[in-house]
């Protein structure tokens, strides 16, 4: 599975979702709590910053993503 996740600044928590490939469709999956995992929070941080930059990278971008996705498989591993 590849999760999507977004910041929800206003409560400090991740929002996972996961979206099948070829399809619209985008699946609630969970909410993380920055406190919960400081470290995930903080990767998705920068992953969003990434995408607001104006020399946008899409190769930079990707392996930010596999690395919120390595530390999202770690946390689900020990929760």
């Amino acid at each position: 599975m590849s999760m999507l996740f977004a910041l929800d600044t206003k409560t400090e928590e991740i929002m996972v979702s996961d979206s099948p490939k070829g399809s619209n469709e985008i699946i609630f999956i969970e909410r993380i709590k920055r406190q919960d995992s400081e470290v995930l929070y903080n990767a998705v941080i920068t992953l969003t910053g990434i995408t607001k930059v104006s020399n946008f990278d899409i190769t930079i971008f990707k392996a930010m993503d596999k690395v919120c996705q390595l530390i999202y498989n770690k946390h689900k591993e020990t929760t």
